[in-house]
């Protein structure tokens, strides 16, 4: 054991002094091969840490011992890889767009001075204007005006002396419109880290009504929300910016400060900020990505919500050019739910109402919104009765993904490959003839699930689904 011990103490020793902090040292002082960690991987190629440790799984980057990746196959990688096959084109957005930011709002700014008919057109042309992977980085999507207008409705009694805040104001779409449907300019707040986005707000507020406003800020509303001084608003009416970039710290941070629970992806922090900033009766009205409504992430900003009076939810659909999620909006009241609330529930002009206690009964408390009243009350009643769960009662996996399917899989019979099926292949009588085959070696995938699944004797012969 003494010499055990004296291995560890000069192998730290050997580790202090040395140069190239790339060389790790195991618990018995063992040297390990020098390689940059996966966190540092996952900050140069400006994807996340599970993406590297996919691409580790499948061949792509090199293991360089525990958490680490060789610098060789990193440069490789960047060199060689990114851009030029599919999985990479999907994954590495950021590495093959960007632009000039410092010089591209220098020249927004100065165009803000003008005041030319174009003005209401700027933001539009300025989003337009930014590269795919700063847009993704900081969560930037304008809101189209059909959408604003349709979820900016507040009855005119409503207004008179009231304040309204757009916490993530971009371009001053929902400020504008606050304005035409009747708000004071002294009474309208906006927040914007984009202080390209806050000047061009300014702006069209000068032209739209000639007051100079100073409540349009360059501030980060979560910070500004999370000041225990915050002052409150009446009306708060936003679309926050979906998935932006947070780090842990941050999440946890404010989702402590503004008691979130386990809900801290971004849009949740902006609903519970919001909460935070908004007086007592007054009104909250999100534009969020529909995952916001049915994700078990937001369980608890759904429940949230369902303590106070929701009044609408809207589908919008795919309201965001490039955007595949939906976009869906919650409105409510800060004010405790009553017994017999009923929400009205919007798509593509119909109406549907519900109550409000009805969401309750769902899993997790989703809010599908798609569900009239009376297919509520239909799966109110389905889960009175007596039923069995196949949790924890039932084995099942999903098929093979192997990462990149134009790197594995062939058309045809090989040597040291195995049959796998298709969707296409499976017919509601019989199983065609395989159509694809992929190497034997499994452990190369990105996703396999357990191989009792694949091999069980009711299967027949040794084939596998695939993703």
């Amino acid at each position: 054991m003494a010499k055990k011990n004296e291995r560890i103490r000069h192998a730290q020793s050997r580790n202090t002094n040395t140069v190239n902090n790339t060389e790790q040292v195991d618990l018995f002082g063992e040297v390990e091969a020098a390689g940059i960690s996966i966190d540092e991987s996952a900050r140069r190629l400006r994807v996340s840490t599970a993406t590297i440790r996919n691409w580790l799984k499948t061949g792509y980057l090199k293991s360089a011992g525990r958490g680490h990746i060789t610098e060789a196959s990193l440069t490789h990688f960047q060199d060689q890889v990114v851009g030029t096959e599919k999985l990479n084109q999907r994954a590495n957005k950021s590495s093959k767009d960007s632009h000039d930011h410092a010089a591209l709002a220098s020249s927004f700014i100065n165009r803000t001075q003008s005041n030319g008919s174009m003005l209401n057109r700027l933001g539009d042309e300025y989003e337009s204007s930014l590269s795919d992977s700063y847009r993704n980085k900081e969560g930037i999507y304008y809101t189209p005006e059909h959408v604003v207008s349709d979820l900016l409705s507040i009855p005119k009694e409503n207004i008179k002396n009231a304040t309204f805040c757009d916490p993530c104001c971009g371009s001053g779409n929902f400020i504008i419109r606050a304005l035409e449907i009747g708000f004071r300019p002294e009474n309208v707040f906006g927040f914007d880290v984009d202080p390209v986005a806050v000047e061009i707000t300014k702006a069209r507020i000068r032209q739209f009504c000639g007051y100079d406003s100073s409540n349009i800020l360059t501030k980060d509303f979560l910070n500004v929300a999370s000041n225990g001084s915050a002052r409150t608003f009446d009306h708060i009416y936003t679309n926050p910016p979906w998935g932006k970039k947070l780090t842990k710290e941050e999440k946890e941070f404010f989702g402590l400060r503004f008691r979130a629970g386990s809900s801290v992806d971004t849009c949740s922090l902006f609903f519970f900020a919001c909460l935070t900033c908004l007086s007592s009766g007054g009104t909250l009205g999100l534009l969020l990505p529909e995952s916001f409504f049915n994700i078990s992430t937001f369980e608890h900003a759904r429940l949230k919500a369902l303590s106070l009076s929701v009044n609408r939810l809207v589908d919008y659909d795919k309201a965001f050019k490039g955007l595949l999620t939906k976009a869906q909006a919650i409105i409510l009241t800060n004010k405790p739910r009553e017994q017999h609330d009923f929400v009205k529930c919007n798509k593509a002009g119909d109406s549907a109402q519900r109550t409000a206690k009805s969401f309750l009964s769902n899993p997790k408390a989703i809010l599908n919104l798609h569900c009239g009243h009376e297919s509520a009350d239909t799966l109110d009643y389905l889960f009175s009765l007596p039923y069995v769960l196949l949790a924890d009662q039932a084995s099942w996996g999903l098929g093979i993904v192997t990462g990149n399917n134009e790197r594995f899989v062939v058309p045809s019979e090989r040597e040291g490959y195995i049959p796998v099926f298709k969707g296409s292949d499976i017919t509601p009588n019989e199983l065609k003839k395989p159509s694809s085959y992929i190497p034997s070696d499994l452990s190369q995938y990105q996703q396999v699930a357990p191989l009792k699944l694949y091999q069980a004797k009711e299967k027949g012969p040794f084939t596998f689904p695939l993703i």
